[in-house]
């Protein structure tokens, strides 16, 4: 029987497979790199061995690393968790030629499957070799790996080469990989996939369907188990996928994945190794498929037969990103993450925790469990909406108004989802009386003269705050009987340093306020603080391009120059943060006046990349 563990990932899914592993009486070994070293996995883990580096291509792709971290921490078995080499055959061979476990499938049916050229090929499907006007738009596709990386939709084909190039970067930074290869994109259609797992006796499990329409940037953001109005075609995806295992002897948890169009399924790929939104199939089934997985690699059989599903499951991704501006991950410091009770959250991340630049920007997997779909549904958007998430800009209101938008309530989504309605998703509605609720409670037990008051009126006063990128004043005076607001219709029933009553118009509402440095929280809305004379060294001059992320400079268009002639939209340079590379665009016509940015440079948010000065209209 397996004793030690080590898994060869990082952050919630290393937390995951731990917590199971516990449950079983395993020890557990973590790797991390240098950016990870206090983060929450390496904390946890009963043994942690550090990989010298921060960039994942020197850290966790780092197969012959982690081998000898295994056998140097006792480790008698090795869990790839997903991503990074999870779908690496040659890993997964030396996992094996070391006389360690392999949590996963055989390296014959990674590397059938893995890539996504050659399963396409295994399934009778070929990738396009050329690519001609008539053929547009098609999708650009990592052949390793997943989660987004490496895709593109081209729609011109003038845009295929640069699109082409851009998807072997980030593939090779990702995966150690940069093969792509394109094929037709079918728009309209919804990602529907089935749960696989199979043992070494020949017994393999269909653990139902999952619905991951929802995408952003090719990357699943909420998933759902069963795929709703399936129909007849349930079955049929069942036994596509059966056969897909049983062609290269599979073992273990997989998933095979299609695109679902016009009642028909199109094959997309079978990924080797356990996905992000397994949960929800956990959920609906009642079983643990880590556990699963570690009694396969055990030799044990599983039952014929799979249990019965019960109920519905849904899970949304939370990022550190603000989807309202072109997904751009944020950083900084989660000071504080809670759901509701009976919301199962799978983080890789505690109070306190720092979000970096290395890696991808989900903080953590929210799932709700209930008899009908409906009913998931209103639990897991209450939940996100009463939930405390205090740091970097998060995609929370995102994910509770797609809960609740109604093509996605009455299961009619589908992968142009977000293409579809993400401005309506997005226009942000702040709380009108969020900056008074965040004044009020800063001024708690502070008076206007110091502890004594006079027969004098006092004078409003006056704080400002930045919310949803607008400067917003809160008025308020100290009176004999307290804190009183400036605002028409508006009683201040109590205010201390957490929590303010305002009845507004006779109704009572409470502000929960929570205060990091200049950074305030007021139930969900986020506020800044600003001084009372704004400094004149942070303006810049019009036209200034400035980095929304920190990041690393990939590149930067061969021959870009100062005093070049730029378009609007026309790409400039490339940043690449947490595994995404974010194109930076000329924001008008006229000329490139500076630019500060070169290949391999480290820029913090807000570093001044180009200058652009528009030209006069004519």
């Amino acid at each position: 029987m397996i004793s030690s563990i080590l898994v060869a990932n990082r952050g919630e899914i290393a937390c995951r497979v731990f917590r199971t592993c516990g449950e079983l009486g395993i020890r557990t070994v973590a790797v991390y790199s240098d950016a990870d070293e206090n983060a929450l996995h390496a904390r946890v883990a009963d043994v942690a061995v550090r990989l010298p580096g921060a960039a994942p291509a020197e850290t966790y792709l780092r197969g012959d690393l982690i081998v000898k971290a295994a056998l140097s921490a006792g480790a008698d078995a090795v869990h790839p968790g997903y991503g990074f080499l999870s779908e690496n055959a040659g890993f997964a061979r030396a996992v094996l030629d070391a006389g360690l476990v392999w949590i996963g499938p055989p390296p014959e049916a990674i590397e059938a499957m893995a890539s996504k050229t050659r399963a396409k090929k295994l399934m009778g499907l070929a990738p396009l070799e050329t690519v001609t006007a008539d053929g547009l738009p098609v999708l650009v596709k990592a052949a390793a790996g997943g989660g987004g990386r490496g895709m593109r939709v081209v729609r011109e084909l003038a845009d295929l080469d640069a699109e082409l190039t851009a998807a072997r970067a980030e593939a090779l930074s990702a995966f150690g990989d940069g093969e792509v290869f394109v094929e037709p994109y079918v728009e309209g259609g919804r990602h529907v996939e089935v749960q696989i797992l199979a043992d070494t006796h020949g017994t393999v499990w269909a653990l139902g369907t999952r619905d991951c329409s929802l995408q952003r940037r090719h990357q699943k953001v909420i998933e759902e188990a069963p795929a709703p109005g399936l129909g007849d075609l349930t079955e049929t995806l069942h036994d596509l996928s059966v056969r897909a295992a049983r062609a290269v002897d599979y073992v273990g948890a997989g998933t095979v994945e299609f695109l679902v169009a016009d009642g028909k399924a199109h094959f997309l790929e079978m990924n080797t190794r356990l996905q992000v939104e397994h949960p929800v199939t956990e959920a609906v089934f009642g079983i643990d498929l880590v556990a699963l997985q570690i009694r396969v690699a055990e030799g044990e059989p599983l039952e014929n037969n799979p249990p019965r599903a019960r109920g519905h499951a849904i899970e949304a991704r939370l990022y550190a990103e603000d989807p309202a501006h072109a997904w751009a991950p944020q950083t900084g410091t989660l000071h504080r993450l809670t759901v509701p009770d009976g919301i199962r959250l799978d983080t890789g991340y505690t109070d306190g925790d720092p979000i970096g630049i290395h890696y991808d920007p989900m903080l953590a997997k929210a799932v709700a469990h209930a008899p009908t779909r409906a009913q998931a549904l209103r639990k897991l958007s209450a939940a996100l909406e009463r939930a405390e998430i205090h740091g970097p800009v998060t995609n929370r209101e995102l994910l509770v108004r797609s809960l609740r938008h109604p093509e996605f309530a009455g299961a009619r989504m589908d992968t142009g989802f977000y293409d579809r309605h993400l401005p309506e998703l997005t226009t942000v509605l702040p709380d009108p009386y969020a900056p008074l609720a965040a004044a009020l409670a800063d001024a708690h037990g502070r008076s206007r003269f110091g502890g004594g008051w006079r027969n004098l009126p006092s004078q409003p006063q006056i704080k400002r705050y930045l919310m949803a990128g607008e400067e917003h004043e809160a008025r308020y005076r100290h009176t004999r009987e307290g804190l009183t607001a400036e605002a028409h219709g508006v009683r201040v029933v109590h205010a201390d340093g957490r929590r303010v009553l305002l009845e507004v118009a006779g109704v009572r509402r409470t502000f929960e306020v929570t205060r990091y440095d200049d950074q305030i929280f007021v139930n969900t809305t986020t506020l800044t603080a600003l001084p009372r004379f704004p400094d004149p060294a942070t303006h810049h001059a019009p036209g200034s391009l400035l980095a929304p992320m920190p990041g690393t400079v990939v590149r930067v268009v061969d021959g870009l120059a100062a005093g070049a002639p730029v378009t609007a939209g026309q790409p400039l340079l490339w940043l690449e943060a947490m595994k995404m590379e974010h194109k930076i665009s000329a924001p008008a016509t006229g000329t490139l006046t500076a630019l500060h940015a070169a290949p391999g440079q480290q820029v913090e948010v807000g570093s001044l990349l180009a200058v652009v000065q528009e030209d006069a209209p004519l």
